[in-house]
């Protein structure tokens, strides 16, 4: 009988090993998060789907085959019912599709025969809705290194110079952007953020105002590492604060955002759902904004920890 059972010892730690092996990998932030975005948008229409599809493709997110080409199909659809006029005023409408295709490797210059990159030659008509407009044109420029097209309708020709210059001389005395003036918003000094840190390393202004956008930053946070907007902490504002925080090389428990021992990961967790979607507030549900958002953020820290680029900067 003894030499049975030790005959049977073998046997059972292989069973054992087999069903370690076989035993599920936990899910990480940006796989949940992913797995719910795919849910969500088993098929990706342009406009609706458009920050989920980037922060797939961004995230490297394991995704259905041809997944990408459909989103992409509906985008040329979408452009050509427009007649290549996808917003009279809201010129990030353009710089969120040219973001989005740059980000699945689709050239945003030729879409069913429409240059989406040509109405940011504008410069008066980007601007004119407001420092949100400016920061996502030179983020949709950089994004994959193009050119600023030539506009020949635009009163004023927009430049790369004159848009980081626009954004240099709209920060705010206490360092921080907003887009009526007056005290500091995060979300917008996070996003401003984002477009400068190209820049940081090739002009002292731009590195100054980097520093001082990120002491703003740092001093709008409450007392738990959250932020505060409209008068209700927020994930939004999180995830844009982790996009500004990555795109600058810099750690998302760098001390300058450690409140209280927590950090700005933390602090996007509290908002996580069992679904893998995001809350608006902590004691909300599943929010489309928030779960897009923090979609885009994951994906970020997950580049950031691959040693890979910012989430917008897309030439490397």
């Amino acid at each position: 009988m003894k030499t049975i059972k030790l005959r049977l010892l073998p046997l059972l730690l292989a069973l054992v090993t087999l069903c370690a092996c076989a035993a599920p990998q936990a899910k990480t932030p940006f796989e949940q998060a992913a797995a719910y975005a795919l849910e969500k948008y088993a098929q990706p229409e342009a406009c609706a789907a458009d920050w989920s599809v980037m922060a797939l493709a961004r995230g490297g997110a394991e995704v259905p085959e041809g997944y990408f080409d459909g989103y992409y199909a509906d985008v040329e659809a979408y452009v050509t019912e427009k007649g290549g006029v996808l917003h009279e005023r809201k010129y990030t409408e353009y710089s969120r599709l040219v973001l989005t295709l740059t980000a699945i490797g689709k050239d945003p210059r030729d879409v069913a025969g429409y240059d989406l990159l040509r109405p940011l030659g504008d410069f008066d008509a980007v601007n004119l809705q407001g420092i949100n407009g400016t920061i996502f044109a030179l983020l949709a420029l950089d994004s994959g290194g193009y050119d600023v097209p030539q506009n020949p309708d635009a009163a004023v020709q927009a430049t790369r110079g004159g848009y980081l210059r626009y954004i240099l001389d709209a920060q705010l005395p206490d360092g921080g952007w907003s887009l009526a003036g007056g005290s500091a918003d995060a979300d917008l000094t996070a996003m401003a953020l984002c477009a400068l840190a190209p820049y940081r390393d090739e002009q002292a202004d731009a590195a100054a105002a980097v520093e001082r956008g990120l002491s703003c930053l740092s001093s709008l946070q409450e007392a738990d590492g959250g932020f505060t907007a409209y008068g209700a902490e927020n994930c939004e504002t999180v995830c844009q604060a982790l996009l500004a925080l990555t795109s600058l090389g810099i750690a998302p428990d760098d001390a300058r955002f450690v409140k209280n021992g927590a950090a700005l990961t933390d602090v996007l967790a509290r908002f996580a759902q069992a679904d893998g979607s995001y809350a608006h507030t902590q004691d909300g549900g599943t929010d489309s904004m928030a779960s897009e958002q923090a979609l885009c953020a994951l994906a970020a820290l997950r580049r950031a920890e691959n040693g890979q680029s910012g989430f917008y900067q897309m030439t490397n």
